[in-house]
């Protein structure tokens, strides 16, 4: 019953969370007033949480990745997959070299495979975490797709790190040769697993929908599990379960180019998945903070561990860290966009040099999240001879506080950094979404017209003016869009004339329903019709918007 009530009482903080960001006379990102009242569960109420990190990676990372996955942009991700994995692999390995000397030499009482294993758990940046923050900051929609490309496929090198100077330091010995080959199995056995595991299940799903018919409520679930699946099946055979769930997601993104789900399906299950994504990113950044009070309170018996007496140390260790991880990712940042610039001029391409503001926005988002906070809980509490692990409670501390200065940095830094900024214009996209709409409006006229003569071929002469009259109406609506192809003057009145449009129909629409409503309340027509009729003018007013 506490484990019910536990729940509960996280989703009521997730809840009340999103409110209190509103009604704040000043603008914060919700991450930090989560963790603001995950901190006051603990601290006012008494009331802890033991954070079991096998579970919480279970439960939590897996349909998020997947989810993130899933609905990011696949041609931005071979565009820049270069720059992605210069960033996801490359930095990674940058960073825990460089950090964990860094560390070793300003803590001395913590032994060198110690200091690499922070180093290794503060790599990866969260792409929970990433998107809480830009969400709210006028960044460029390619940067964010290499941010969050790059948060995507660096949990599995951070880990993979941490593992192994784990084991350096509980065994005492570590193998370059050993360390990457297992990385390479980790790294392409998980996605192998995500990849053939989401391909089998759609095509298991895709038959019996053939052979029994599509239930709307069953594919949603089959979506929901997933990941899990993936996840446990890599797991399984000691793969990356985090780069599986990220695999099968994009997998999934392709599968669904082949429009074989209904229409209904596809928004009742966007509807859930996105308040399973509301409610596990909050209750993450809840329980974050509900340990706060606990981490404090043991790193201030961790001084010593740190080889002094004065408690200000670890903030100053705190803030040092911070900063070198800025710095390191600031050069590799730079030194990434020189060579990417010089492959590019050597390939005869064209490609403007980036602002200074966006390499520095780039390196200050590195935010970390709950992948590093549940990482550096697996730390193990003895040594084979029954020693405490060395510095554990210091390094749990120093994690956490990584965390919290990359989010308050990136949330307060990010907007000054980036105001004013003049992006660059992205008109591909409106080109795009014209060209889309062109090519799919010429079909549909194929069709509303084929549709047409089979119908007026099997129907009584008396209702020809009816077909003929309807497919009318149908064809002048896609006939429109075709117009939209004429000079950019007429294009542009074309999509003004739309915009008209929409509004009214959203008034039209707003009038509707309230009339439905009361008619409802008037008891004139059934709870049945009206939930019915509410329902279509849902959909079309989610159209419209």
């Amino acid at each position: 019953m506490d484990s019910i009530e536990l729940v509960l009482a996280m989703l009521l903080a997730v809840l009340a969370s999103g409110y209190l960001v509103r009604v704040l006379p000043f603008s914060l990102p919700l991450p930090l007033v989560q963790i603001a009242i995950g901190a006051a569960i603990s601290g006012l109420l008494k009331h802890g949480v033991a954070l079991d990190p096998e579970v919480f990676f279970l439960l939590f990372l897996p349909p998020l990745l997947f989810l993130d996955g899933w609905r990011i942009p696949n041609d931005g991700l071979l565009r820049d997959k270069t720059v992605i994995l210069e960033l996801a692999l490359g930095l990674v390995v940058f960073t825990v070299l460089g950090a964990g000397f860094l560390i070793r030499w300003m803590i001395p009482a913590m032994p060198l495979p110690v200091a690499f294993a922070l180093a290794a758990i503060v790599s990866p940046t969260d792409p929970v975490a990433v998107s809480s923050i830009t969400a709210r900051v006028p960044i460029p929609k390619r940067l964010m797709r290499i941010l969050e490309g790059e948060s995507l496929l660096n949990d599995a090198s951070g880990l993979v790190c941490f593992r192994f100077a784990v084991a350096a330091a509980v065994t005492g010995a570590f193998s370059l040769a050993s360390a990457s080959l297992s990385f390479l199995w980790v790294a392409l056995a998980g996605v192998g697993i995500g990849v053939i595991f989401t391909f089998a299940v759609s095509l298991a799903q895709r038959w019996l929908s053939r052979q029994f018919g599509e239930e709307s409520g069953s594919s949603i679930l089959l979506s929901l599990l997933i990941p899990f699946g993936a996840y446990l099946l890599a797991e399984k055979v000691q793969a990356s379960g985090i780069l599986a769930a990220v695999a099968a997601g994009i997998t999934t993104s392709y599968v669904e180019l082949g429009g074989r789900v209904l229409a209904t399906t596809r928004l009742q299950r966007a509807a859930v998945w996105n308040t399973v994504q509301l409610a596990l990113n909050g209750i993450m950044f809840v329980l974050l903070g509900e340990q706060l009070p606990g981490i404090l309170h043991r790193a201030a018996a961790s001084v010593e561990q740190s080889g002094h007496l004065n408690s200000w140390w670890l903030a100053v260790y705190a803030l040092a860290i911070n900063v070198g991880l800025g710095l390191l990712r600031f050069v590799w940042v730079w030194v990434s966009m020189r060579l990417t610039l010089l492959r590019a001029r050597h390939r005869g391409e064209r490609m403007s040099k980036p602002h200074w503001r966006i390499i520095l926005a780039m390196s200050l988002a590195g935010v970390r999240g709950a992948i590093t906070l549940a990482g550096v809980m697996t730390l193990p509490l003895l040594m084979p001879d029954g020693t405490a692990f060395p510095a554990r409670d210091l390094t749990i501390f120093l994690a956490t506080a990584v965390i919290l200065l990359s989010l308050l940095a990136a949330s307060f830094g990010l907007p000054a950094l980036l105001r004013g900024l003049v992006l660059p214009s992205e008109p591909a996209a409106q080109r795009e979404e014209d060209q889309a709409r062109h090519a799919a409006a010429t079909v549909a006229i194929a069709a509303v017209e084929k549709t047409q003569q089979e119908l007026s071929q099997k129907s009584v002469a008396a209702d020809a003016d009816i077909y003929t009259n309807t497919a009318t109406r149908v064809l002048a609506f896609y006939q429109r869009r075709l117009d939209c192809d004429s000079p950019e003057g007429d294009a542009t009145q074309l999509r003004k004339a739309d915009e008209v449009e929409r509004t009214l129909r959203l008034a039209a629409l707003q009038a509707e329903r309230a009339e439905i409503f009361n008619l409802t309340r008037q008891h004139r027509i059934s709870d049945e019709t009206s939930r019915k009729l509410i329902r279509e003018m849902d959909l079309a007013e989610a159209r419209y918007r």
